[in-house]
């Protein structure tokens, strides 16, 4: 299925898993805190009255909104991000988001344009710079030029990026159901969700009402 012209093929539909799906693979070893990436390609007094002037033209209707009678101008709205699946177990979706981010940056995208969110356990990225004080590391968020890793109750919190990647590692539905929306609002172009298809399908519908 593909992505949008400028993106890569991360993975085949979730209506048909990838043969290679890590289904029943073991749980994922500890890993080393990974240092900072590198991108793939070299990544910002008052005048005098003068005289009076005609009486202006009625306002127009502000951009977005209805005119009385009108109807709305869809072209106002931004495009909503595309949204893709890419199928593993609890214990595999990190590493599954983790292939996503490395064909991401191997294709072009810079470091700085992903925000990875886990829906369980941190990366071990967030964990090792949330040792150094929350300062620190919403600081490294505020620099902008590296990838992102964030616990998924803390979207609210996160700043806008291009590409936004959701690993379904755990946590409570309730939660993962509200960060869902969260994460695709905040995604520019691609929102990527890794994880058991039937069940964030389920927690897109829950979390569409919330």
């Amino acid at each position: 299925m593909p992505l949008i012209p400028e993106e890569p093929q991360i993975h085949e539909s979730a209506q048909g898993p990838r043969a290679t799906a890590a289904a029943g693979r073991p749980a994922s070893t500890p890993r080393p805190v990974p240092g900072p990436r590198s991108a793939a390609s070299p990544r910002p007094g008052r005048p005098v009255p003068g005289p009076a002037r005609p009486a202006p033209p009625k306002p127009r209707p502000a951009a977005g909104k209805v005119p009385a009678g009108g109807t709305e101008n869809r072209s106002d709205r931004r495009p909503a991000p595309q949204l893709q699946l890419i199928p593993a177990p609890v214990d595999g979706a990190l590493d599954a988001a983790e292939e996503a981010l490395d064909l991401l940056l191997e294709s072009g995208r810079a470091p700085g344009e992903v925000l990875v969110l886990t829906t369980g356990e941190q990366h071990p990225w967030a964990a090792h710079e949330l040792s150094f004080g929350e300062a620190a590391y919403w600081a490294q968020q505020d620099t902008g030029d590296d990838v992102f890793f964030a616990d998924a109750s803390a979207v609210e919190r996160a700043a806008s990026r291009p590409v936004v990647i959701v690993a379904v590692n755990g946590g409570d539905d309730g939660a993962t159901a509200r960060a869902l929306p969260a994460a695709m609002a905040r995604a520019g172009a691609l929102l990527v969700v890794c994880g058991d298809p039937q069940r964030i399908t389920a927690l897109l519908g829950a979390g569409a009402g919330v």
